[in-house]
């Protein structure tokens, strides 16, 4: 291991501090192999497992195969038991089965990926400390590449990814997990790029390879010959020592080849016929081959072929990377050897080759279509490719038929029905990928191409807008999927549904747009469509009833067929289920979502539909939020964004949750933060209901903060859209934060007009939450005025949040009610602070504290104990406040303290931490939960 000794050191102190992800890169023969194999023996030596997997650039079909092949060979001596998720590589894994849990049930495309990317998860977390190493990432398919994104967003706590490449190998302007990996914060790791040997690592080498006869100038002239190459040198190095008879230090280096060509032509010139015929035959072939293959190719008898292959091991040119099998020892000399095979004799080579493969059972499709192109037969090409394609799509390897399929729509010669179903088959595989970039140039000539039929152009063009809306989060799908409707309307109606159904779901259309493209899919399916098409618009007509708090939706839910046999059916129930459950949080049917979400998380496992079983884990997770059961609410927000690090919108409701507690902890730079960041989702993705609640969020912490100027423009703009999608049901919360901020800037009458166009708004609706925040605002209308009035109005908000049940938002009307009794408002204050306190809403229990001072009510309690060392619960908020980068004064602020007080505090903090103010934020664990 010489001249790597840096960089070995790097990259084993990189993975000890797991979770992490080590990038190695370098060109061809710098040293990359070597390096991790190195570091694997390293880290099995201190009983760490290490597993690899090697991407190769001719690789038959096998779903992510470089991953399964690494995870197959996993020790499961010690490993405990593996949990249910684990299932969905029982047959990827078939001889590990016995030691998974059962296969889930088939689910669609992103199902899948979702399933797949849950099982490698906890499969890897499972093993423990374990490092996965994947190779030649420059040939990965785009299945496998995805995964591994997915994988590096968010790791196993102790698994430490490494992946190799050649830069120059990958697509341009491509990094080698895509442009849409960012290294995710906690996760260690780096880039390590190998570059050229020095002089000095060169001299060791030499010493090694040939004692006393590695002269100054020798050494010199080979570094010069290798310009640092590892696998030069050492090429260079063996030639020399085959050279060693001598004793003439000059006639050595006259002797030797100069560079790897000359290195490899010269072995060559060595061997016999038979040998030289064995080595065409494995550079042609490309890829490791056994003896009778190697022998056929060649032409030669059987036991000349095992002489050839012999003679060829021992002169170094191959070797056998797996017990039976041979190939060259680097991609490099197999290369030179291929080169070297004159023109004709190489194209016949190729064909002789794609003969041969036709005769193994399995026969390997992929290799034969190569082979059959190198040997200049494009017809032939033709059929081999579209046959490989088919294979990769029958075992549902996407990574390894999207390449086919591009090159096929590549060629006019393609056409008809072939060209429909390979432009079919590579919208499919598109649209459920995390980068549709790859392929949406390609598409987009497809919807124009006039060699296919318009219901050929249309499913294309509803797969690529679906897949745009589904996974970039890109409204332009929404005018691709209009276009496809008129496309399939005439051939495919039941996919014209299918896309008047997603286009009825454009939320932030307004509900003119989305009731007449559902009126459209009504009308179309009752003129014949299948009881799985009725179900999935049905399903639609639910979603869109929840979202206009249509009190007849209750009765419908619940004639939702749970019990039927159709598994589509079923998968349609199960959204619908979903979709109720998660907008009646929004309308405050806070118990029935959760029985939904409940219902809906079970019927999604029956039918085989992953993604909305995790949904449903994230609804009953914000209603564990709404509930006021925040012990915990972090780390379980964080493994919710773990299970499926594409679904954006689950990032925004974690940001959105802890936003809501940096709010309550007074940490208001944080929570604008937060809010910020759900309000740039929501704005992507054109779901109004996030947009409001994280306007919402963003208004109330710039209130808090004294900016009312800042808060306007928020709120107004938060107003419009709820104007424009009549969304007053599912604006709880705006309203009153609307109105606070309206009055805070003088614009009592606007206030006045925003609370009776909501009231209108919410007429007939059925939403309690709402209808709690309507009875706020018109308490702060007239709360300056008529305090008595204004009370009443803020203990009906009271009484509805408490039958609701949600705690935080009961407690903060408590504390409006009291302030507007003012000297006999003690008992709701009183309650309110026992709410805040038993919350852990310190920013709000401080202040309401002081609010009772201020009435003369003290809080009597046990005496003051004795923290030592740790934080006090005051030190806590302070400490919070501090991280969050509050100065003093907003610390005095926040918690109600005199100034004098709040230094004292920050002294203790300081000295009980050991840090100083700026380090803080890094050192702070956080309050314990």
């Amino acid at each position: 291991m010489v001249g790597r000794e840096p960089e070995l050191a790097r990259l084993l102190s990189e993975l000890r501090e797991a979770p992490a992800v080590v990038l190695v890169e370098g060109e061809a023969g710098i040293g990359k192999t070597r390096l991790v194999h190195e570091a694997s023996a390293a880290l099995r030596a201190q009983r760490r497992q290490v597993l690899t997997g090697l991407c190769h650039p001719l690789r038959e079909p096998f779903p992510y195969g470089p991953v399964v092949d690494a995870l197959r060979k996993a020790d499961l001596t010690d490993a405990p038991a593996f949990p249910p998720t684990t299932g969905a590589l029982a047959p990827l894994l078939p001889d590990l089965a016995d030691r998974l849990p059962p296969a889930p049930p088939a689910a669609d495309p992103a199902g899948q990926r979702f399933q797949l990317l849950q099982a490698v998860r906890s499969f890897l977390t499972a093993l423990g400390p374990v490092t996965l190493i994947v190779e030649d990432l420059h040939w990965v398919d785009e299945t496998t590449r995805e995964l591994l994104l997915l994988l590096a967003r968010d790791l196993p706590p102790q698994l430490g990814l490494v992946l190799t490449y050649r830069a120059e190998d990958l697509p341009p302007g491509s990094g080698v997990l895509g442009s849409a990996y960012r290294r995710p914060p906690g996760t260690a790791g780096s880039l390590i790029r190998l570059g050229p040997l020095r002089e000095t690592d060169v001299r060791e080498l030499a010493a090694a390879a040939l004692g006393g006869q590695a002269t100054g100038a020798l050494v010199a002239a080979v570094y010069r010959r290798s310009e640092g190459l590892p696998l030069v040198a050492e090429e260079d190095l063996r030639s020399l020592a085959e050279h060693a008879a001598t004793d003439d230090p000059a006639g050595l280096l006259q002797n030797v080849p100069h560079g790897l060509h000359e290195v490899v032509t010269e072995r060559l010139a060595r061997l016999s016929p038979q040998a030289v015929a064995v080595a065409r035959a494995a550079a042609v072939l490309a890829a490791p081959a056994p003896e009778p293959l190697l022998t056929a190719l060649a032409g030669l008898a059987p036991d000349q072929g095992a002489e050839a292959v012999t003679e060829l091991l021992g002169a170094a040119v191959l070797h056998e990377p797996e017990p039976g099998t041979y190939d060259f020892r680097h991609v490099l000399a197999q290369q030179v050897v291929h080169q070297l095979v004159p023109g004709p004799a190489r194209a016949r080579l190729h064909g002789r080759a794609a003969e041969l493969l036709q005769g193994l059972t399995p026969a390997p499709l992929v290799r034969i279509a190569h082979h059959t192109l190198a040997s200049g037969d494009r017809a032939g090409w033709l059929l081999r490719a579209q046959e490989a394609a088919e294979q990769a799509l029958a075992v549902r390897d996407g990574g390894t038929a999207a390449p086919l399929l591009r090159s096929l729509l590549e060629r006019p010669e393609l056409a008809g029905e072939a060209r429909a179903r390979a432009a079919l088959a590579l919208a499919g595989i598109a649209a459920y990928g995390i980068d549709l970039r790859a392929d949406s140039g390609l598409l987009g000539r497809l919807v124009t191409d006039p060699g296919l039929p318009p219901e050929v152009r249309g499913e294309i063009r509803l797969r690529l807008g679906l897949g745009m809306l589904n996974e970039t989060a890109d409204p332009a799908g929404f005018a691709e999927v209009e276009r496809a409707v008129d496309e399939l309307a005439a051939c495919r109606p039941e996919r014209a549904v299918r896309a008047m159904a997603a286009l009825a779901l454009r939320d932030g259309a307004g509900p003119a747009y989305t009731g007449a493209w559902l009126a459209r899919a009504e009308r179309a399916v009752g003129e014949g469509g299948t009881e799985e098409l009725r179900a999935a618009v049905h399903a639609t007509r639910l979603t869109l009833m929840t979202c206009r708090a249509d009190p007849s939706l209750w009765g419908l839910t619940d004639r939702l067929p749970r019990r039927t046999e159709d598994r589509e059916v079923l998968r349609q129930t199960a959204r619908a289920l979903q979709n109720v459950a998660d907008t009646a949080c929004y309308l405050g049917h806070d118990r029935r979502a959760a029985a939904l979400a409940t219902e809906a998380g079970q019927a999604a496992a029956r039918a085989g539909h992953p993604i909305v079983e995790y949904l449903s884990g994230g609804t009953l997770l914000r209603l564990d939020a709404f509930a006021g059961r925040w012990d915990g609410l972090a780390d379980r927000l964080g493994r919710l964004v773990a299970g499926y690090p594409t679904a954006v919108a689950v990032h925004a409701e974690r940001a959105l949750l802890t936003g809501l507690l940096a709010t309550a902890r007074g940490q208001h730079a944080r929570a604008l933060k937060l809010f910020g960041e759900a309000a740039g989702i929501s704005a992507d993705l054109l779901l109004v209901g996030l947009e409001l609640r994280a306007a919402t969020g963003l208004a109330a912490a710039h209130l808090a903060r004294g900016e009312t100027l800042r808060a306007w423009p928020v709120a107004a703009r938060a107003l419009a859209t709820t104007r424009r999608t009549e969304a007053w049901p599912r604006a709880a919360g705006l309203l009153s934060v609307a109105v606070e901020t309206a009055l805070a800037c003088g614009r009592r009458e606007s206030a006045r007009l925003l609370a009776a166009e909501a009231a209108r708004g919410l007429d007939g609706r059925d939403c309690p939450a709402a209808a709690a925040d309507l009875e706020l605002a018109r308490g702060l209308l007239c709360q300056d005025t008529e305090p008595s009035a204004a009370a009443r109005h803020f203990n009906q908000a009271v009484e509805l949040w408490r039958q609701i049940g949600r705690p935080y938002e009961t407690a903060r009307a408590l504390e409006r009610q009291g302030s507007a009794l003012r000297r006999h408002g003690a008992g709701p204050l009183t309650e309110a602070l026992t709410l805040f306190t038993g919350l852990g809403a310190t920013a709000d229990a401080a202040r309401c504290g002081q609010t009772l001072h201020g009435l003369g009510v003290a809080r009597r309690g046990p005496g003051r104990p004795a923290y030592g060392s740790s934080l006090s619960p005051r030190e806590h908020q302070v400490a919070g406040l501090l991280a969050d980068g509050a100065a003093n004064q907003r610390i005095a602020e926040t918690l109600f303290l005199s100034p004098r007080t709040v230094e004292h505090h920050v002294a203790n903090v300081l000295r009980k931490l050991g840090t100083t103010r700026a380090q803080l934020p890094g050192v702070y664990p956080g309050r314990p939960e």
